[in-house]
């Protein structure tokens, strides 16, 4: 279980309050508070020798005190605004909204194709965070070639897939039970134990969230008979702003995927069901890259990150801090592994225009080609190739066929109806390779 940290009494406030005027600390403070370090990080940090792990404590918790909103007045949700969380959401406003949209961030010739490979990892990480048991190149080959999903990890990413493109369709609407319960069936359809719980709030208290590796029970969540009324007042922060308070809207869709997880409406998918509405808060704000994002990819790879920073809101007093500073790292990396996916897809796309040369040929056949270059035991369809570049049937079956023709690829007939298309036998000679 995760250790508490002291509670602030009187004597630790005061210690903690001429702790303020010495440099020495109060730069020790902000590295804490910058990285919103929890008791048991801080207990181990060095410090000087004259103070106690407590004192040291005290004083960060101290500072963020002094700059504490509460989100609800009637209840203990509380987030202190640190200087690093308004440096990373003024990054992110540059970056990921606005007018920034027709920049050179993703070019605009590849900009289909960008989303929807995003749109597939996002899918896929996400799904696999919640127990989807299969690999990403046995998933995105599903995605692509629109295979029907054989069993219930494939179809949860086929799910996910279909429930981020309707809240993309969506994101001008304002969130109300209605839009959430639909969100919830889309990423649930023929998944869950019992079908009748799809697109439902639960009806129990037999709701737990229990540690993977513990098997502790972590967290409870409030009763069922509270949902209604705790959704409903998602729903107004999510539509309203505070005259109170300005919450900046990045951390505000932090805050919304928070507080759905920590009350766990659904008998399931209720992870799947919470990021996806961060997704759609931030669409709707104008946040448009975010859609190129693949968040859960990283979120996947740092899952007890993830998890404890659910655990240290709910240990410190219900501080969101913890929450947000894991969230905006989170943003940050997934924004550099689009700038270094977008570079490597340049790249790709720069080797492909010198096939451009062989004559006769598109760009997109040009594209295909590297595809088999790459990997020459390539098998692509035309469905593929719809879905890979948002084009029509007959354009995609137009430039496969083409392609035979000029013998860089085979048909090969699977049935009656379908083929697929392997490499020809004048690819190695005509290409180069040989």
């Amino acid at each position: 279980m995760i250790e508490r940290p002291p509670r602030l009494d009187s004597k630790l406030i005061q210690k903690a309050t001429k702790l303020s005027a010495r440099t020495d600390v109060t730069s020790l403070i902000r590295n804490i508070n910058d990285d919103y370090q929890y008791w048991t990080d801080v207990k181990h940090k060095p410090h000087p020798s004259d103070l106690s792990a407590e004192h040291l404590w005290a004083a960060a918790k101290l500072n963020r005190l002094m700059q504490q909103i509460r989100i609800w007045e009637d209840h203990p949700f509380t987030l202190s605004i640190t200087n690093n969380m308004q440096k990373l959401c003024h990054y992110f406003d540059m970056n990921f909204g606005g007018s920034w949209e027709n920049s050179a961030i993703i070019p605009s010739e590849g900009r289909e194709r960008y989303l929807i490979s995003s749109l597939m990892e996002e899918a896929i990480s996400s799904s696999q965070m919640e127990g989807a048991a299969t690999t990403r190149r046995v998933a995105k080959e599903m995605l692509r070639k629109s295979m029907s999903p054989h069993n219930r990890s494939e179809q949860m990413i086929v799910n996910n897939y279909e429930g981020i493109r309707f809240i993309a369709e969506h994101k001008g609407d304002d969130m109300s039970m209605e839009l959430l319960l639909k969100i919830h069936s889309l990423m649930t359809a023929r998944t869950l134990n019992d079908s009748a719980n799809e697109g439902q709030f639960r009806q129990n208290d037999e709701i737990v969230v229990i540690d993977g590796i513990t098997n502790e029970v972590v967290h409870t969540p409030p009763s069922c008979t509270e949902i209604p009324d705790f959704i409903d007042r998602i729903c107004d922060f999510a539509n309203n702003e505070s005259k109170d308070v300005f919450i900046h809207p990045i951390i505000k869709a932090i805050i919304i995927h928070f507080l759905l997880a920590y009350l766990h409406p659904f008998v399931d998918g209720n992870g799947r069901t919470a990021r996806a509405l961060f997704y759609w808060y931030m669409l709707k704000n104008g946040y448009w890259l975010t859609e190129y994002l693949s968040i859960s990819r990283i979120i996947y790879a740092s899952k007890r990150q993830y998890e404890k920073a659910y655990l240290y809101v709910e240990a410190d007093d219900y501080d969101l801090g913890y929450f947000v500073t894991y969230h905006l790292k989170v943003l940050s990396l997934a924004f550099k592994k689009l700038q270094d996916y977008i570079q490597r897809k340049i790249y790709q796309r720069q080797t492909s225009i010198s096939l451009l040369q062989l004559g006769s040929i598109n760009e997109r056949q040009a594209i295909i080609l590297s595809l088999f270059r790459d990997n020459p035991k390539t098998v692509m369809t035309v469905k593929e190739v719809e879905n890979r570049f948002s084009v029509s049937h007959t354009t995609a079956k137009s430039d496969l066929d083409g392609l035979v023709t000029q013998q860089f690829l085979k048909k090969i007939p699977v049935n009656k109806v379908k083929s697929s298309y392997v490499k020809g036998k004048l690819f190695d000679s005509k290409t180069g390779l040989e």
